[in-house]
């Protein structure tokens, strides 16, 4: 499996494409990463969302358009996906699969994705993983963990969701929505911190 990535936009949001002989996945395509996706897949399979705040959704509707694939994203944000007041040139986008519940597993073209559900920095906010791979969102970052400070956030949720992170025993790559990668047990070490400081 090969992992491609690129910031993208002011926030410099990681875009990430999954691919292997099979094909590729998408995730959280953001401020014009449609060009950048396009020069990088040959056979498209889904594009999916960790949460639904604009710089990891920017592009999903133009990328639907284009590749005519699926789009995954969980219900919880699914709301986020249109322009609102917070961010009204928002191209908004249609989800073809709203993923429900703490753990879901999908088959998409013969690759195994799961979602786990992270709430907190947004309601919908989620990790996936697939294979030895966590593609983590806003929910936990190198050394850092997403804000609680926005329309939709809820610190309380935040601290039991990392509860539960701090619980997962084994360990992945971890691909953040902006900065470098981890792993999920490096990142393990400083959830007492949040715990405390949250």
């Amino acid at each position: 499996m090969t992992v491609l990535v690129k910031p993208m936009g002011d926030y410099q949001t990681n875009c990430y494409i999954i691919g292997d002989e099979r094909g590729e996945i998408i995730i959280d395509p953001g401020m014009g990463a449609t060009p950048w996706v396009l020069a990088n897949v040959r056979k498209p399979l889904a594009i999916l969302n960790t949460h639904g705040h604009f710089d990891h959704v920017w592009s999903n509707a133009e990328l639907q358009q284009k590749l005519n694939i699926p789009l995954y994203t969980p219900k919880e944000d699914a709301f986020l996906l249109k322009a609102t007041n917070w961010m009204p040139g928002l191209p908004p986008s249609t989800p073809d699969i709203l993923v429900e519940g703490e753990i879901t597993t999908f088959d998409i073209g013969g690759i195994s994705v799961t979602f786990r559900h992270f709430p907190g920095h947004c309601p919908g906010c989620s990790t996936i993983e697939i294979g030895e791979a966590m593609f983590s969102g806003d929910f936990i970052f190198e050394r850092s963990i997403g804000r609680t400070d926005f329309p939709y956030s809820d610190p309380e949720a935040m601290k039991q969701s990392l509860t539960r992170f701090l619980a997962l025993d084994f360990d992945k790559t971890l691909y953040p929505g902006h900065g470098r990668s981890s792993t999920i047990k490096a990142e393990q070490r400083f959830v007492p911190y949040w715990l405390e400081n949250l």
